[in-house]
């Protein structure tokens, strides 16, 4: 079975060689820091020296050097045969004291309407509901797809084989609208530690995927007609679940700071509800500034309007300290955070996770229990080992060593056959690329055109104006500009000796 890795390997921890203070001391600060600030709490296990030192990119010297210091001071102790763990008393907390429980925003109930009036609907109908609540095909170059060859599927069976070889009845009956708790409570712990978020399991509802989030969102909050912002260029799924569930789409632009507050103010200042990807924009890869963050923030607030953030793929990330979550940003409970599970181990899994502000957890429960009862349970309990036992981290940091591999693979392959024809640059995270094609390449072809003859000698190559929808709906500004041009390559799930040929 793969070693424990502990918590603390995906801690947000940044090291600067540039700096006079040596760097065991600064990994020392870091992780001081992380255990007076909850981040790390008493009896969570670090990872092994070796892996540190290999996700930082440091000597074993350094990591060692700064753990003993933090076991000198009673930060750290050692379980021999265990591993090293949080210390249970901490020195600057005085004896017998305990960090605080990690408590959720206490944000101000909404003056606005928080629930829409036809979700009465599913509410009321809550209130009489009984009982407790292969082949041979491999992707070059499909966009968005993930790696999932050699997932650790001996692993998952012995989890499974372990959770439900005598389950408790619990277990086997299910009921909770919200999601098996011991995952919740799991997921909590991680966004914690790795997002920057706090919040309550009982904030956290488990879903099927981005599509499902989105639809129990918009039946919640929004009236037929109300306007809500999206991403152009963005993913056309969300844009589709929004028009179904009674939302009049505006397309507000994005740039190299990401989402455009300006525009989404001149087309729709009083817009319900704006969905964005901050952390890694789909498609364009850009990351929302924190001027713009704290302007949809401040929007949000005076509109009284509500945020949804789509935080598809903030684990693959190879360089750099990404922004935190915009929903860690949040004193007004007016974000609500998705995240997904199926992109991070594998696509049939689909599992993901909404985390709702508190005053609305209740309100999502219920209608979470009428729109789909509850989530399946087969591989819940499965996935909370995943996280408490440290594999998931452990997944993670493999996946993230592969993905950035390859895109270097792509990156030099492509300026070797391509030339200055078809420009590729690097991204600090997500699992593509977008290549920008010179004028005499495309010779009066759009991208659309290419990626179809693409097709036809067996590459997936998604043409960006798909993703360019080009105007508002209905009533809203049509918008005249002309759709974006260019070629999405994914490289994640190609395999390296693909990658020249393809």
């Amino acid at each position: 079975m793969p070693r424990r890795t502990g918590k603390g390997s995906l801690l947000a921890i940044t090291l600067d060689p540039g700096q006079p203070e040596p760097l065991f001391r600064q990994l020392y600060a870091e992780l001081r820091q992380a255990i007076l600030s909850g981040r790390l709490r008493p009896g969570d296990s670090l990872p092994a020296s070796r892996a540190i030192a290999d996700e930082l990119g440091v000597s074993r010297n350094t990591v060692l050097g700064a753990v003993e210091q933090l076991m000198s001071e009673g930060y750290l102790m050692a379980r021999p045969g265990s591993g090293t763990f949080v210390a249970d008393n901490l020195p600057d907390l005085g004896p017998g004291r305990r960090l605080p429980a990690v408590a959720p925003p206490s944000p101000q109930a909404p003056t606005a309407p928080a629930i829409a009036r036809r979700s009465a609907i599913l509410l009321g109908a809550d209130k009489a509901r009984p009982g407790p609540s292969g082949g041979k095909w491999w992707p070059c170059f499909v966009p968005g797809v993930a790696d999932h060859s050699d997932f650790p599927f001996a692993l998952w069976a012995r989890l499974l084989n372990r959770a439900w070889r005598q389950p408790d009845p619990a277990l086997a009956v299910g009921g909770d609208p919200g999601g098996y708790p011991p995952l919740r409570a799991a997921i909590a712990d991680y966004l914690r530690q790795a997002r920057g978020i706090d919040c309550a399991p009982e904030d956290v509802l488990i879903v099927s995927g981005i599509r499902q989030a989105v639809d129990l969102t918009c039946r919640l909050l929004l009236e037929a007609g109300d306007k809500v912002w999206v991403e152009r260029p963005g993913f056309p799924g969300l844009g589709a679940a929004i028009a179904a569930g009674g939302g009049h789409l505006v397309h507000v632009a994005v740039d190299e700071e990401g989402l455009d507050v300006a525009d989404g103010l001149r087309q729709a200042p009083r817009a319900r509800l704006a969905c964005v990807a901050p952390s890694h924009q789909y498609p364009l890869g850009v990351v929302m500034s924190l001027q713009r963050r704290l302007a949809l923030l401040a929007w949000a607030r005076e509109a009284k309007a509500w945020v949804l953030e789509d935080d598809y793929d903030s684990e693959f990330r190879y360089e750099g300290r990404p922004l935190a979550a915009l929903r860690s940003l949040d004193t007004d409970g007016r974000v609500i955070y998705v995240g997904t599970l199926s992109k991070l181990l594998f696509p049939s899994l689909r599992v993901g996770y909404l985390v709702v502000p508190p005053a609305l957890a209740e309100t999502f429960r219920r209608g979470r229990a009428v729109v789909d009862d509850q989530p399946a349970m087969a591989t819940q309990p499965v996935l909370a080992a995943f996280f408490q036992d440290g594999h998931l981290a452990s997944h993670v940091r493999r996946m993230r060593k592969r993905y950035a591999g390859r895109q270097q693979l792509l990156l030099a392959a492509a300026a070797r056959h391509f030339g200055d024809r078809i420009v590729l640059k690097p991204d600090a995270a997500g699992l593509h690329l977008v290549a920008r094609c010179a004028p005499t390449f495309l010779r009066g072809q759009n991208d659309a055109a290419i990626s179809a003859r693409l097709a036809e000698a067996g590459l997936t190559v998604s043409p960006l104006s798909a993703y360019d929808v080009g105007s508002a709906q209905g009533s809203a500004p049509e918008c005249h500009e002309p759709k974006r041009q260019g070629l999405m390559f994914g490289y994640a799930a190609v395999p390296d000796t693909k990658i020249a040929a393809g």
